[in-house]
């Protein structure tokens, strides 16, 4: 078998900090805020090889996600608005919803799953996934699909 690409979904918190600072490093120069990499290393910390090692391997889920479909799947209490709440946040950060599947609350519960097509015009997805997150009521958002 050929070499293979292998892609993981990692949440911020999990990784660490030289690779952060490389995404860093690649937005300021993306914005023009520096005009080289090794102002762009400067500014973050890190050296320009920890720079060139990682930048062509790391990149924020939204810098790479238009175009695409992603699934969610997480619980949602009971009550009234909840779901309401969270195809409004889809909608404000301009995403479209492909499906939803709702299973039949159990003690209080729901499991959503929810297929969202990624357009040119979406907003921050990050942003539209952690304020899904901090909404009362919803719980154990997870990303099980990229497509």
């Amino acid at each position: 078998m050929a070499d293979r690409t292998d892609y993981y979904v990692v949440k911020k918190k999990a990784l660490p900090e030289v690779l952060l600072s490389v995404v860093e490093a690649k937005r300021l120069l993306e914005t023009r805020k520096v005009s080289n990499v090794q102002e762009a290393v400067d500014a973050v910390g890190i050296s320009r090889s920890s720079f060139y090692k990682y930048k062509d391997d790391i990149f924020r889920f939204h810098d790479n996600s238009q175009g695409t479909t992603i699934t969610l799947t997480f619980q949602m209490d009971d009550e009234p608005g909840i779901l309401s709440d969270v195809l409004k946040i889809i909608a404000d950060h301009g995403a479209n919803i492909l499906t939803i599947h709702q299973s039949i609350p159990i003690n209080g519960t729901a499991s959503l799953s929810l297929s969202i097509q990624i357009l040119e015009t979406t907003h921050d997805v990050e942003a539209m996934i952690s304020m899904m997150e901090d909404r009362r009521g919803v719980h154990d958002v997870h990303l099980i699909a990229k497509e």
